[in-house]
C-alpha cells in the first residue's frame, strides 16, 4: 500500500495548493528581478540614464512573468484534480521561469549585445515549451465541454505561434540583436492585448 495520495483526494483543494505554491515562486522571481536594479552612486540624470538597458530588460521580463502568471491562473481554473504529470510539468515551468532573472540581468548589463540577446530568447523559449506540456496535461485531465475546449484550443495555438516567433528571433539575432528583441516584444504585445481580431485567428473554426 502506497502513501501517495490518490487523485480522488487531490481534488480542487490540491489544485489550490499547487497554484498557491506557484504564485509564491513567481512572486520571488519578480522580487529577484527588481533587486537587480541598482541605482547609481553618482548623482545626476546622466548617470541615471546609463541604466536604460537594465531597466528596459526588467520591463520586458516583468511583462513576460506577468503574462505567465495570468495564463497560469486561467489555466488552473480548468484543472479539477492533481496528477503526477500536472505536478512535475508545473515544477518544470517554475524552474524555467526561475532562470529569467539571470538572463534579464545579463541582457541589461551587456547592453543587449548578440550573445546576451540570444541567451535571453533561449530562456524565453524554455518556459514556453514547459507551459505547453502543463497545458496539455490539464487539457487531458481537467474540465471538459465546449467552452473549455475553445479555451484550450485557442491558447494552445497562440502558444505555439509565440514559440515560433521566439525561435525566429534566435537566428535574427545574428543579423541584429534588436531584431531578436523585436520578436520578444512582439510576443509580449500579442499576449498583453485584450481580445481582438488577432485573438480570433487562434480560435477553432466552428
Amino acid at each position: 500500500m502506497t502513501d501517495t495520495p490518490s487523485e480522488d483526494t487531490e481534488g480542487r483543494p490540491g489544485v489550490g495548493r499547487v497554484e498557491a505554491f506557484s504564485d509564491g515562486v513567481i512572486a520571488i522571481i519578480v522580487t529577484i528581478m527588481v533587486l537587480e536594479l541598482h541605482p547609481p552612486i553618482s548623482e545626476g540624470m546622466a548617470k541615471l540614464w546609463t541604466l536604460w538597458p537594465v531597466f528596459l530588460a526588467y520591463v520586458l521580463s516583468y511583462a513576460y512573468v506577468a503574462i505567465y502568471w495570468v495564463n497560469h491562473h486561467r489555466l488552473f481554473g480548468h484543472a479539477t484534480h492533481v496528477t503526477n504529470a500536472l505536478v512535475w510539468s508545473n515544477m518544470l515551468l517554475l524552474f524555467a521561469l526561475s532562470l529569467v532573472p539571470f538572463s534579464t540581468s545579463y541582457l541589461g548589463e551587456h547592453h543587449f549585445n548578440r550573445e546576451a540577446t540570444w541567451l535571453y530568447l533561449a530562456t524565453m523559449l524554455f518556459p514556453a515549451f514547459c507551459y505547453t506540456w502543463l497545458q496539455a496535461t490539464i487539457r487531458r485531465t481537467g474540465k471538459r465541454g465546449p467552452g473549455a475546449e475553445r479555451f484550450y484550443a485557442a491558447s494552445t495555438r497562440k502558444g505555439w505561434f509565440a514559440s515560433l516567433v521566439y525561435a525566429l528571433g534566435i537566428p535574427l539575432t545574428f543579423v541584429s540583436p534588436w531584431l531578436g528583441i523585436g520578436c520578444a516584444a512582439l510576443v509580449a504585445v500579442l499576449w498583453l492585448l485584450p481580445q481582438s481580431r488577432v485573438d480570433a485567428l487562434f480560435l477553432p473554426r466552428r
